[in-house]
């Protein structure tokens, strides 16, 4: 991906070196945290887990001391953020609509959110209640080496599917869905859930034609968004996990819904197309 040089967002909140507190979760240890990279990875609500965890240390406030690489990460982060923005103003202007830019916060460790207190092991995660993106830049080294999804614009998938979850709270459509949390079976919401994460990944592809209409895109980085989408799909996640998958208990879709309806974004570059609430056989 082409970013050196280019401008970066002014939205940006850095809260590195904040903080060294831990997120205890109910029932602990490595099941928790298997718990909410399945629920919240790549941008699921996390609110309904993080409300019940408890900090069980005090951050503190340090000076942080950004490595070279962290710097020009950081730098990174900025300018995709920057282009969602250019991308969906205008997208959101041709419906006669205002986008309102969202805040990235940087941060190490722990960080609290309007959705509540999240460790690093939560990944990247979106929260419509303050209507912020969640990032500690130690994600990219894992999705590299644990997920094995390198590359540069594997790292700008990530930041672009947040934002398309908070292009869905602006459309109302975050609101619609969580309002149905309380009347459905957990099954049955789950399939809501993968419903929008697939669609967060279709608005992903929306974004990615339109750096490919800026002359943004360098050979091999749409490959590298569809290794990272497949690397994160349910069935990946547990067979990792636990070694077998439950379809039941999925919310964020099978790898290849993930990598196919990123496809379809990128093929489509419009809001129109990525209606996955409607779509038969997903």
């Amino acid at each position: 991906m082409e970013w050196k040089g280019r401008k970066g967002s002014a939205n940006v909140e850095d809260r590195r070196g904040r903080g060294k507190g831990g997120v205890a979760l109910a029932g602990g240890g490595i099941g928790g945290i298997i718990l909410l990279l399945i629920f919240t990875f790549l941008g699921g609500d996390p609110g309904e887990i993080l409300n019940g965890a408890q900090t069980t240390n005090q951050g503190t406030s340090v000076p942080y001391e950004e490595t070279a690489e962290e710097k020009e990460l950081a730098e990174f982060v900025s300018v995709v953020l920057a282009d969602t923005e250019v991308v969906w103003t205008k997208l959101f202007r041709e419906q006669g609509l205002e986008y309102v830019e969202p805040t990235l916060v940087l941060y190490t460790d722990s960080v609290q959110s309007a959705c509540g207190a999240a460790g690093a092991s939560v990944g990247p995660f979106y929260c419509p209640g303050d209507q912020k993106l969640y990032i500690d830049l130690s994600f990219y080294q894992e999705l590299q080496d644990k997920f094995q999804a390198p590359g540069d614009f594997a790292m700008a998938y990530v930041i672009a599917h947040e934002v398309g979850h908070h292009v869905q709270t602006l459309l109302g459509i975050s609101e619609q869905v969580n309002a149905l949390r309380s009347k459905l079976s957990k099954e049955e919401f789950n399939k809501y859930s993968v419903r929008m994460e697939l669609q967060a990944d279709y608005f992903a592809g929306v974004w990615a034609n339109h750096q490919a209409d800026m002359n943004y895109l360098e050979s091999g980085d749409i490959e590298e968004a569809m290794t990272a989408a497949s690397a994160v799909g349910d069935d990946q996640i547990q067979k990792k996990a636990q070694g077998y998958v439950v379809p039941d208990s999925f919310t964020h879709g099978t790898s290849e819904q993930r990598k196919r309806w990123f496809t379809k974004g990128f093929e489509n570059g419009t809001i129109e197309g990525g209606d996955t609430f409607n779509a038969s056989g997903l």
